[in-house]
Parts: C-alpha cells; sequence; structure tokens
C-alpha cells in the first residue's frame, strides 16, 4: 500500500510540477502587465508596455492563466493532502 501511495504521490509532484511551469508566463505578463501600467509612465525598456492596449492584454491573458492553473492545481494539491493523511494515518 505505502509503495502505491508513493508512486501515487510522484505522479501528482510531476502533475503539480508542470502546472507550476504552465504559470511562469502567466506571472511573467501579470508582472510585465502590472509594471507598464503603474510604473513605466510613457518610459518603459520596452515600447510595448507604453502602450495600453497592450498592458492590458497582457493583463487580461495573464489573469486567464494564472485562473486556468489555481483550477488545475488546487484539486492535485487536495489529493496529494488526502493521499499523505491516509498514509499516516
Amino acid at each position: 500500500m505505502a509503495k502505491h501511495n508513493g508512486q501515487q504521490l510522484a505522479a501528482i509532484k510531476r502533475e503539480i510540477l508542470k502546472t507550476q511551469l504552465f504559470g511562469i508566463p502567466a506571472a511573467l505578463l501579470l508582472g510585465l502587465g502590472l509594471y507598464g501600467l503603474f510604473a513605466a509612465n510613457g518610459n518603459a525598456f520596452h515600447p510595448l508596455l507604453d502602450n495600453r492596449n497592450i498592458v492590458y492584454a497582457m493583463l487580461i491573458a495573464g489573469v486567464i492563466l494564472e485562473v486556468l492553473q489555481m483550477y488545475r492545481l488546487i484539486p492535485l494539491l487536495k489529493e496529494q493532502a488526502r493521499i499523505v493523511s491516509d498514509s499516516n494515518a
């Protein structure tokens, strides 16, 4: 039983890692979008970040990707916690 739980945990951890890697572009889009919106003030390090439409599109895309990541990540974390609590009981 413990070997089976170990295999399940390893598989879940791989899926969590894949999901977190999926979140990297989302975080970058959010970060650059917030930079372009609040910090650049027309003097961004890249001209696209001075364009409000591009910045808003980056923010929307980042939020959508983050929501998709959380939609996938939360069930994985719940399953991981269930397996760990079952193996400790």
